[in-house]
């Protein structure tokens, strides 16, 4: 996974205004179908993740697991924020693949 490729495409969001960050503005997104990608912080309590989980998957969004509350919080301009939504399809596309690219290991150690 590319940490600052990731930080630099929820950077870009935040300058589009295409970004919402917070558990009030994140409800609010789904809730109003504007969220395309929500984004958990690993570091939120077990409550808040399992709520955002469970909305993200009633309201049909993708949602991924990445950084701390302090991570997201700087990225969007914030103190600290255990979840941002993001509001660009295309965009949230790109930083869920992102999230989700893990390195290929060779079999046997080589």
């Amino acid at each position: 996974m590319n940490e600052k490729r990731i930080d630099s495409l929820i950077s870009l969001c935040l300058r589009a205004g295409l970004l919402q960050a917070g558990e009030e503005k994140c409800e609010k997104a789904l809730r109003s179908g504007d969220a395309k990608l929500v984004v958990i912080s690993r570091d939120a309590s077990e409550n808040t993740k399992k709520k955002f989980i469970n909305k993200a998957f009633f309201y049909k969004t993708p949602a991924v697991i990445y950084g701390t509350k302090d991570r997201l919080g700087a990225l969007s301009g914030r103190g600290n924020s255990a979840s941002l939504c993001v509001t660009d399809k295309n965009l949230g596309a790109r930083i869920k693949d992102a999230i989700e690219i893990t390195p290929l290991e060779s079999p046997g150690g080589i």
